[in-house]
């Protein structure tokens, strides 16, 4: 036993003890692959933060919902659903647009309708944050009225208007909806206001003045 041992000892003399992964300074070593302390490829907390204001930066116009319906048609296996979006889009910039969008599911209702409102896009006059003057929209039995407001007003509407002002870049303006409330309806009575709004730059050139002398 004793000369078994020896020998034994003389075998192990000038070999390195076995270390352990941790000892050794390698975290990753012993473990299934992917749960290493130094992973690579993975993305943190703050790159996910990164890309997605990255994301918001490049993001050129701004959507807002108007509204989301939802109809249900009665067939032998069930019932099927189907959606339906109105949007409104804008650059703050002084251009605005809506669209309306059907589909069997929320998110394709919601790109058609963006698509449309990308298509129809129309100016808006903007001075000051506000609207140039007084005026009066008409869409079937609704009726918007829109007028002017010094800074720090805010915008005075709800709604559909709310959303169109705030797309289009007003900051300050007072509005009034007469008439029947349906949000399609106002929303087209507001478009209304719009294209009947005169541009500084159209009546300037058509009185032979300059803008200053109309925009004071």
């Amino acid at each position: 036993m004793e000369n078994g041992q020896e020998r034994n000892g003389q075998d192990r003399v000038g070999q390195e003890p076995e270390k352990h992964p941790r000892e050794a300074g390698n975290f990753s070593e012993g473990r299934p692959e992917g749960h290493g302390r130094e992973r690579t490829g993975g993305r943190g907390r703050g790159d996910r933060e990164r890309s997605r204001d990255r994301d918001s930066a490049e993001k050129e116009y701004i959507e807002k919902l108007v509204k989301l319906n939802r109809t249900a048609k009665v067939v032998k296996g069930g019932r099927r659903f189907s959606f339906s979006a109105l949007t409104v889009i804008g650059d703050r910039k002084g251009n605005v647009g809506y669209g309306f969008g059907k589909a069997n599911d929320v998110s394709e209702a919601i790109r058609k309708s963006i698509e449309k409102a990308k298509r129809n896009m129309v100016p808006l006059p903007v001075k000051n944050g506000t609207i140039p003057h007084e005026i009066e929209g008409t869409f079937k039995a609704s009726r918007v009225l829109l007028k002017p407001a010094c800074s720090g007003t805010g915008i005075i509407a709800g709604g559909p208007v709310r959303a169109i002002m705030e797309a289009g870049g007003v900051t300050d303006v007072l509005s009034k909806s007469i008439g029947a409330a349906s949000q399609y309806n106002v929303l087209k009575a507001t478009f209304n206001c719009i294209s009947k709004m005169l541009d500084a730059r159209t009546v300037a050139k058509n009185r032979g003045k300059p803008i200053k002398e109309l925009w004071g």
